[in-house]
């Protein structure tokens, strides 16, 4: 039973990660994992991290913070469970090492390893059955460099592997699928600056993340767009004393990827519509995604998830965590609270986060407990 249930969650988890499809206008990629959030901090603050201060964790949402670390060098690792309520064995791992080359420049490796499980195939009722083990990686490198004292930028690229081959369920000759991208992204944190009652620094961030070619599963079959993004964001730190900082962080983000859409203007989004979209180039989609959806301008900003998020952190080794993500009804009606703690302790630090869905379309992460721990070495930093 264990295994069929596996079977089940994997088509459930289709469905999941592709925004809940059955609503036209919904758009879907491939390799849906490299957009979950995939460390503890960045989950309890509402899936953010494009404009957050800097950590080990920095080259999912952002690379250039790197240059702004104040540790020589950092090491993280995450724990996600997916599908937690329905199957044990899917989960998101995570892997981060960066390291400072001096004080301006830094460069860093990471790798996300989404898997789904065990899966025991059988053609009929005594058949010893087929094991398959569905999984996807990204394998990233990045180097960021700091073009001022407050603004630094990153280039990042990324091999993405995806193997979802099911053997045997079927006679299509399908195959481990793979892709290459980049990431350019840029980070402003301002020097402190003193208020009337406390002090405050201001911090801005964007991402251009997964830019690159087109995916295929069989050959001479149908290429999926990657999720191609563009975030943006800024936010405020309250200094409070020495001991005391709030940081206040908003975040935006949209799917550089086509619209789905009639073209022929039947009425219907069917297979001949279908077979236009897929002769959009990738980098044509990346232009065309901004003016291509069907109700206009309207629409076009339905496309745009935004989050709010919060972080308390009290003489940097006790950390409490909020955010809220929105996703428009319309594009797959994301909508959740997050709360999230950090405790460190010398050079290592841990993270928690839980999520807790808003929507009536159920998150395939909600009552889901998520890890990361964290270690700072070397010598320090001073970032003014």
């Amino acid at each position: 039973m264990k295994k069929m249930k596996n079977l089940i969650g994997v088509f459930l988890l289709i469905f999941v990660c592709k925004g809940f499809a059955q609503q036209d206008r919904v758009i879907t990629t491939a390799v849906p994992f490299l957009t979950i959030a995939a460390d503890a901090r960045a989950a309890g603050m509402g899936d953010m991290g494009v404009a957050t201060s800097v950590d080990a964790f920095s080259q999912q949402w952002n690379p250039a913070k790197f240059a702004f670390a104040e540790r020589k060098m950092g090491i993280g690792v995450s724990y996600t469970p997916y599908l937690e309520s329905i199957i044990t064995d899917i989960s998101l791992l995570n892997g981060s090492f960066y390291n400072k080359i001096n004080d301006r420049s830094a460069f860093a490796f990471s790798l996300r390893y989404f898997t789904l499980g065990e899966i025991e195939l059988r053609q009929f009722a005594n058949d010893p059955g087929t094991l398959a083990k569905p999984n996807e990686l990204a394998l990233d490198g990045s180097y960021s460099l700091k073009l001022s004292d407050q603004f630094s930028m990153a280039v990042a690229g990324r091999f993405i592997r995806s193997n979802l081959r099911l053997p045997e369920i079927s006679n299509v000759d399908s195959q481990a699928a793979s892709s290459f991208a980049v990431d350019v992204a840029g980070y402003y944190r301002s020097k402190e600056v003193a208020f009337s009652s406390f002090n405050g620094r201001w911090r801005a961030g964007f991402n251009l993340s997964n830019l690159g070619g087109k995916i295929q599963y069989d050959e001479g079959g149908q290429e999926n767009f990657l999720p191609t993004n563009l975030k943006f964001g800024g936010g405020f730190d309250f200094i409070l004393d020495e001991d005391n900082v709030l940081g206040i962080t908003t975040e935006f983000n949209k799917l550089l990827v086509p619209t789905p859409r009639d073209f022929d203007g039947d009425g219907d989004v069917d297979s001949a519509d279908n077979d236009e979209y897929q002769q959009i180039g990738f980098l044509s989609g990346v232009f065309e995604s901004f003016g291509d959806a069907p109700d206009g301008m309207s629409e076009e900003f339905k496309e745009i998830t935004w989050a709010l998020g919060a972080e308390y952190s009290y003489q940097q080794s006790f950390m409490v965590r909020t955010g809220y993500f929105h996703e428009s009804e319309l594009k797959g009606s994301r909508k959740f609270f997050s709360l999230g703690a950090g405790f460190k302790f010398k050079a290592a630090q841990i993270d928690l986060s839980y999520l807790f869905s808003s929507s009536q379309v159920r998150n395939p992460l909600e009552n889901t407990l998520r890890f990361s721990l964290t270690f700072n070495l070397g010598e320090e930093f001073i970032n003014n």
